[in-house]
């Protein structure tokens, strides 16, 4: 135990080590956290769905039908006929053939990755990409060759020194989860056609929040699901419940369902999960008011900070980086904007490369405009108080 007190203490020296923070409320625009009132900022709640009254009552309906636990994987006793009707509904926003229900949308990456190329195949990753696509590759035994962050001219120089056999693979974050830029998913899969490589875009962070119809990063580019072979995406960000999916033919969801091992060897998500997902997926077909208050708020802060003389990374989604690079000066930062009456954790490596800590600014649909007032005056106190802004 000695040796990893002594890790410990080294993380703790660096600026590195984590804490857990109590929430006392429900993922709201203002919550308790820790005996205190504050603007949440750092939820993945994009819609505000995850305190709303009829998905709490979606969920409740399923305990009082199905009980609280599915009882087994999904192959023996586990399948509801709520679990079918979430992967139908997914499977329609999506405009996809089939969808497939997982645990999360980590195992849902691990999934697709080390079930669907292997030895022999070659996986092009962006150097962004998140830490479940990352871990996935390294399961596959598939060659991986990273590109640069939405580098295309990379990508394609990549592909074309690949070896031409074996099955390949682009996978990309649709939005890229701790930048908050979109992957130029049009010039994406013009390369994948012309190299002959299958396309996998993680829509966690879109799913719900881009796109006419709130399918994500394909529907937001207008490409139709044939160019787009697999679809990830999260049920527990906009969409504010738990759990992970793939969406794609109906061949790929049928392998997956029979050679996936963490779809065969977990237990079943419990009814009132599905349920809540269901009802939230109802919510956001008619949810295109909500999308476009969210996108609204997201440039008014955004363009707030820059004005302010914030470094912002550029970007559309409602996930805002405020980069300050020292994780010490990040921490600090944090624990200023709580003074000033705003949750927003700091981002530190492995989360984010050395020298690009930051402030990862989230927002719902939900905040008020007082809200985003709120948020900026805080971030210029804050960063005035630490010179980051003069």
């Amino acid at each position: 135990m000695e040796r990893l007190q002594n890790r410990l203490n080294d993380l703790t020296e660096a600026g590195l080590y984590r804490r857990l923070r109590t929430m006392e409320s429900a993922s709201a625009p203002r919550v308790q956290v820790d005996g205190r009132t504050l603007v949440m900022c750092a939820a993945n709640n994009y819609l505000g769905l995850a305190d709303d009254d009829r998905i709490r009552t979606a969920a409740i309906a399923a305990v009082v039908r199905y009980g609280t636990g599915a009882s087994g994987s999904r192959l023996i006793t586990g399948t509801t006929e709520l679990h079918l009707h979430l992967e139908a509904a997914l499977a329609t926003l999506k405009q996809a053939e089939a969808a497939l229900v997982f645990n999360t949308g980590y195992m849902a990456n691990l999934a697709a990755l080390s079930s669907l190329v292997g030895a022999g195949d070659t996986i092009f990753s962006d150097e962004l990409n998140h830490a479940s696509i990352i871990d996935g590759c390294r399961q596959s035994k598939a060659a991986v060759v990273v590109y640069r962050h939405n580098d295309m001219d990379d990508l394609c120089q990549k592909l074309k020194d690949s070896p031409n056999s074996g099955q390949r693979l682009i996978v990309t974050d649709g939005v890229f989860s701790m930048d908050g830029d979109l992957a130029n998913l049009p010039a994406i899969v013009d390369l994948a056609e012309a190299y002959d490589a299958w396309v996998m875009v993680d829509d966690a962070h879109a799913t719900g929040v881009f796109g006419e119809h709130g399918a994500g990063t394909a529907d937001y580019f207008g490409l139709p699901p044939s160019r787009v072979h697999i679809q990830v995406g999260t049920l527990s960000k906009a969409i504010a419940a738990e759990g992970g999916f793939i969406a794609g033919s109906s061949v790929l969801v049928d392998y997956l369902r029979n050679c996936a091992r963490p779809f065969i060897f977990s237990t079943a998500l419990s009814p009132p999960v599905i349920g809540a997902a269901l009802c939230a997926l109802d919510i956001i077909k008619e949810g295109r008011a909500e999308r476009d208050r969210l996108h609204k708020l997201s440039h008014r802060l955004r363009s707030g900070l820059l004005d302010a003389g914030f470094v912002v990374v550029a970007g559309e989604a409602p996930i805002i980086p405020i980069i300050l690079g020292d994780p010490e000066r990040t921490l600090q930062y944090s624990r200023h904007l709580e003074d000033h009456g705003v949750f927003a954790t700091a981002i530190r490596p492995p989360t984010v490369p050395p020298g690009t800590s930051r402030i990862r600014l989230t927002l719902m649909a939900t905040h008020s405009d007082e809200d985003i007032e709120h948020i900026l005056t805080a971030c210029t106190k804050a960063g005035r108080e630490l010179g980051v802004i003069s």
